[in-house]
């Protein structure tokens, strides 16, 4: 069981850039792979990118590659999404979400647990 809880989101011009946080707290954060989904108004949550137990293994949806980073520090348990670049498209509500389990999935509901989302607003 853990609990987790975004913070970082805002509002950015497009073009510019913004830092994700997702603070782990209630579990073994390690043990957990971890993901980054995105959902805009009227639309399904969205797979973003998610990375492995030990932050060796990366996975990214195309939209984002180039742009966006994944990272985490285990040590401090918590989960980031580096954003560059930002586009008005990528105006969402973004989570984090995570896993029970080796392999890093695409899906919602590989994921068991949640946080409650922060705000991203980009601005054309």
């Amino acid at each position: 069981q853990v609990h987790l809880v975004e913070s970082g989101g805002g509002l950015v011009q497009a073009g510019g850039s913004l830092k994700l946080s997702c603070a782990a707290s209630g579990g073994y954060f390690s043990a957990y792979v971890m993901a980054w989904f995105r959902q805009a108004p009227g639309k399904e949550r969205e797979f973003v990118a998610g990375i492995s137990r030990a932050g060796s293994g990366i996975y990214y949806e195309d939209s984002v590659k180039g742009r966006f980073t994944i990272f985490r520090d285990n040590a401090k348990n918590t989960l980031y999404l580096q954003m560059n670049s930002l586009k008005p498209e990528d105006t969402a509500v973004y989570y984090c979400a995570a896993r029970d389990d080796y392999n890093i999935m695409e899906s919602v509901s590989a994921y068991v647990y949640w946080g409650q989302g922060t705000q991203v607003t980009v601005s054309s």
